[in-house]
């Protein structure tokens, strides 16, 4: 079975699905920013959708749950494929 894909394009998308692989791994907000070196509280706005996060820091972040970003066409979509 091919790996999960997920779509995002909003920073609130992007916040879940980063939440949701912290969990996967049952790791917490804190021990995220250990492997990452940012705060606790610098997770948690990435969580939330901050959109002023940093490019470099949201690659800290997917680099340490062993994700990556691809960029590809944008196909059209209904809401309910995106939510």
């Amino acid at each position: 079975m091919p790996p999960m894909s997920d779509l995002t394009r909003t920073p609130k998308q992007l916040g879940a699905i980063i939440q949701r692989n912290r969990k996967k791994r049952g790791w917490t907000q804190t021990e995220l920013g250990r492997h990452t070196g940012l705060r606790q509280a610098t997770i948690s706005l990435i969580e939330t959708g901050n959109p002023a996060a940093r490019f470099d820091t949201i690659l800290a972040v997917l680099a340490a749950l062993d994700l990556d970003i691809r960029i590809e066409p944008r196909k059209v979509l209904s809401m309910e494929d995106i939510l």
